[in-house]
């Protein structure tokens, strides 16, 4: 038993794992919104000490060294600017983002997969333009029909998405979990209410 508590303190002294950093683009910026573009406080750390980034804001928590001590970043920015894709990824992940990860044709949330609007049976290809989110139970009714034979309708037409449009649709899925100091980076540019 002793050597699982050593073991478990070498591996995470003080769940120290738990304090991700915020990467900001040179424009303060986050990288990416939905995945939330963050980094382990190790390799924030470490790009600070390269002198890759700047701190911009920092945990309460201390990392200690034989010499120094440093708090944890909590939010860095790069001192060279990423420029961002103009080609979105024809991806799963990307294709259920485009959906906002509901069925387009019941709307129904979860257990998603992808469906052919045009099946591939009938020379359907894969495509941003004829692949669509839905629930396990209207893909299995659509089956290799049409949209008519199966009785039923797309909720929006589906599309090659810009990128732009992405990131802002990425913007409506915030993790689970954000940290005070992050707040002002992530909505800094949204429109303000009247």
């Amino acid at each position: 038993m002793d050597g699982d508590f050593r073991t478990a303190f070498v591996r995470e002294p003080n769940n120290l794992r738990h304090h991700p950093a915020l990467v900001l683009n040179a424009d303060y910026r986050p990288l990416s919104y939905y995945p939330l573009s963050l980094w382990p406080w190790q390799e924030a750390i470490k790009a600070a000490y390269l002198d890759r980034v700047d701190i911009v804001a920092e945990y309460d928590t201390l990392v200690h060294s034989p010499s120094t001590q440093i708090r944890i970043p909590s939010v860095v920015v790069l001192k060279d600017y990423v420029k961002p894709q103009k080609r979105v990824a024809f991806t799963r992940f990307n294709l259920f983002l485009r959906d906002q990860f509901c069925c387009q044709y019941c709307g129904a949330k979860g257990d998603l997969t992808f469906d052919h609007v045009v099946p591939r049976a009938r020379g359907g290809v894969t495509s941003w333009e004829n692949v669509v989110a839905a629930c396990s139970k209207c893909n299995l009714a659509k089956g290799s029909r049409s949209l008519r034979q199966a009785g039923l309708a797309l909720r929006k037409p589906p599309r090659r998405p810009a990128a732009e449009e992405l990131r802002n649709t990425g913007r409506k899925f915030p993790p689970g979990h954000l940290h005070d100091t992050w707040v002002d980076f992530l909505y800094w540019d949204a429109e303000l209410e009247a």
